[in-house]
């Protein structure tokens, strides 16, 4: 009961500090709903994107992984960190220069409104088809678990995941829909805090068990006793192969950070290039700490429990119920809602501006009027929280979702960042080689992700079958070498489209160079201190990785 009223008393504080943080800002215009009023400052920024960023599939996912492949999953977090970097320094001040909202915006502008609005469809895609229902049926299956739904409502297991999946669904689309972004960003900035908080107890009191009362003794008999599981560089069965950070890695980061408009949605949002810049920084450092939440927890859980659990995606859940005092467990309950509810009513946000600006202003109603624009993209994020409750229950097995949807992801992801990067690249590149790129960057990835690497995989097996190979590690091993990391499958068509979009560029150029206008809706002098913190942060990524190779 203590742990209920901790977490129903938590998740009110926040919403209530939203709502008093919130309530002057004009949401009856685009820029006041989707944007904040365009009045987000760095530390509000680094925690809505950390918050963001982080959920139920992440936690426990690579936590999941982490116990059993080790310390080089850390990829995921710590090479963000430098994408970030990258983004604040060379995405960043482009975007504010040119007043945008949304990343498809700059597409328009760049190519033409048909490019933009393939890439908007894109985006809403896969945040409908794939983001959405996972963040909240994963979500759910955490809550339910947390606080053993089905024997306090007397339900079944589905039962009690659908009665979790509504609930979160409804709570975030009231952040997400009626309070615009400012009340995501907000909300995120306060949940970022407890997540810390609690996120770094969970390894601090794993390590002081393990220590039997010691911290530092913990920390000793953890690293000898396993060495193997502190090892940056991952070998080729690795969900993370080392070769791969030089590869499809660093440029899934940079899509990620610096053109998902889930994310970079927050730094359009600064007040001014300054605390974009500062925000980003912050955001960024926070990065390499991120292992410490979402990889050591798993490598403890390795050294808890052994190498007994049928799914390493249970070892974070059971880790927390073992280390956490009983009065923390329901605070760090809310702190988990809170990441779950954020990554939803984060996507659900920028669905709505996608909808609101690239489609309904673009294509249904031209002449509509701000007011308009806002009540409809309101109206669409209700449908779209409504489709994604009814779909999220449906998928099975969420535990394993984490490596599966980095990969799904890349449909979208390395087909939009090409055309960003060549767009702000380059001058003379027409529309048409956008479109080409989007469309062939897409196909391509499917047939060789789906087609192609199955059918080599499985013909791969069968060889080994019948050459009498029974054994587990063996067979995992031939499997893996069958057919190229999908991250360096991303390097390969990134490079290829690439290619094809220059050298249409050089048959057919555009007419007139592209030129960037400045809109000066906010100030883009940059913070001088933003290349020195970047190369600064650069450097401990790469002192990490040295350390533990």
């Amino acid at each position: 009961m203590i742990g209920i009223l901790s977490f129903v008393g938590f998740t009110a504080l926040v919403a209530i500090i939203a709502y008093f943080a919130t309530r002057r800002t004009d949401e009856s215009t685009s820029d006041g709903y989707f944007l904040g009023g365009r009045s987000l400052t760095a530390g509000v920024i680094a925690g809505s994107l950390l918050l963001t960023n982080l959920s139920t599939e992440q936690i426990v996912g690579l936590n999941g992984s982490s116990y059993a492949n080790g310390l080089s999953v850390m990829a995921w977090e710590t090479l963000a960190a430098i994408a970030i970097v990258v983004t604040a320094i060379f995405l960043l001040p482009r975007y504010l220069k040119g007043g945008l909202t949304t990343v498809p915006q700059f597409l328009a502008e760049r190519y033409d409104v048909t490019t933009k609005t393939l890439t908007s469809a894109l985006f809403l895609t896969g945040y409908v088809v794939v983001l959405l229902p996972i963040i909240l049926y994963s979500g759910s299956v955490a809550i339910s678990g947390m606080f053993d739904v089905p024997t306090l409502l007397g339900v079944s297991d589905d039962a009690a995941i659908k009665i979790c999946v509504w609930g979160i669904g409804i709570i975030g689309s009231i952040y997400a829909v009626f309070g615009g972004l400012k009340a995501v960003a907000v909300s995120d900035s306060i949940n970022a805090i407890g997540l810390l908080i609690g996120g770094i107890l969970v390894p601090i009191f794993g390590l002081v068990i393990i220590g039997d009362g010691s911290f530092l003794e913990g920390i000793t008999t953890l690293t000898e006793t396993n060495p193997e599981k502190f090892q940056s560089m991952g070998d080729e069965t690795s969900p993370v192969p080392f070769h791969t950070l030089f590869t499809g890695m660093m440029l899934v980061q940079l899509f990620y950070w610096g053109t998902n408009q889930q994310i970079i949605q927050r730094a359009l949002a600064a007040k001014n290039l300054k605390e974009g810049q500062k925000g980003l920084m912050l955001a960024s450092f926070i990065k390499i700490l991120g292992p410490l939440i979402v990889v050591l927890p798993g490598i403890i859980a390795f050294h808890i429990f052994g190498a007994d659990l049928e799914n390493g995606d249970e070892a974070y859940p059971l880790l927390v119920n073992r280390v956490l005092p009983g009065y923390l467990i329901g605070f760090f309950a809310a702190v988990i809602f809170g990441a779950i509810l954020s990554s939803f009513n984060s996507v659900l946000n920028s669905s709505v501006t996608l909808f609101g600006i690239d489609i309904y202003k673009q294509h249904i109603n031209k002449d509509a009027n701000e007011k308009t624009i806002v009540r409809y993209g309101k109206i669409f994020g209700i449908v779209l929280a409504v489709a994604a409750m009814f779909i999220a229950p449906l998928i099975a097995n969420a535990g394993s979702l984490f490596d599966y949807l980095q990969e799904v992801n890349g449909i979208y992801s390395i087909p939009i960042l090409t055309i960003i990067v060549v767009g702000y690249l380059t001058k003379y590149v027409p529309a048409i080689a956008a479109k080409i790129g989007l469309i062939s960057g897409s196909l391509l990835y499917i047939l060789s992700q789906f087609g192609l690497k199955p059918y080599l995989a499985e013909s791969a097996l069968e060889d080994a079958a019948a050459s009498g190979i029974t054994d587990a590690a063996e067979l995992a091993a031939i499997e893996a070498s069958a057919y190229p990391h999908y991250l360096d499958v991303m390097a390969i068509l990134f490079a290829l489209n690439v290619v094809i979009m220059l050298v249409i560029g050089k048959l057919r150029p555009r007419k007139t160079p592209y030129l960037q206008e400045h809109t000066k809706q906010v100030d883009i002098t940059p913070w001088k201190f933003v290349k020195p913190v970047g190369f600064a942060i650069i450097i401990i990524v790469v002192g990490v990785y040295a350390y533990f190779a």
